[in-house]
């Protein structure tokens, strides 16, 4: 069955219906939630009550448009708030301090170095404003299309472009000022 026939389906009460464009479309919005936040326990309960608003919302939904970027618009919005909460950012700079020490891979093999860059890069992107992470978030980690990008931003596609555009630059600065090694050989 086509998306569209799940969402006039459930429009009409088909809680089948319904329940396919869940399982279609979860994996998505929990995996926005969770770069939004960094927390698994958050993103589970904004994906949840992403869904629950779709689900109330579905009635106002144009059928002819696509359906993740609507729901990754409510999902971004309700992270965003929830992550303005002050509970929310205490809990995050105290778990910044339960961290364990960063561990070292000199000599620890090409696997090992590849995760230590992978975790370099992500404490890299974590430096960038919120605005700078999440165009940088959908389009590379959630490899959305920037049509799809644009969709869950609000914004059109040629502004997805020049925010990614800047977003970049300003991690190729941060790769350089702080994790010079992240950099070497890489074009950066």
């Amino acid at each position: 069955m086509h998306e569209r026939e799940w969402i006039e389906r459930a429009r009409q009460g088909d809680g089948g219906a319904w329940h396919a464009l869940v399982r279609e479309h979860q994996g998505p919005a929990f995996r926005l939630a969770y770069l939004l936040l960094g927390s698994a326990d958050d993103a589970e309960d904004v994906t949840q009550e992403a869904f629950i608003r779709a689900f109330r919302s579905l009635d106002r939904f144009d059928a002819g448009r696509p359906f993740r970027p609507w729901l990754l618009r409510i999902a971004a919005n309700l992270a965003h708030n929830r992550r303005r909460s002050i509970g929310r950012y205490l809990a995050a700079v105290e778990r910044l301090f339960r961290a364990e020490p960063e561990a070292r891979t000199q000599g620890a093999g090409p696997a090992l170095e590849e995760q230590e860059e992978a975790r370099l890069l992500w404490k890299a992107v974590g430096r960038l404003k919120p605005a700078d992470r999440e165009v940088i978030y959908l389009r590379y980690f959630l490899d959305l299309p920037v049509e799809e990008t644009a969709g869950v931003l609000g914004v059109p596609p040629g502004t997805v472009k020049s925010r990614l555009h800047r977003a970049l630059a300003r991690l190729q600065a941060v790769v350089e000022s702080e994790f010079p090694l992240l950099g070497e050989g890489r074009g950066m």
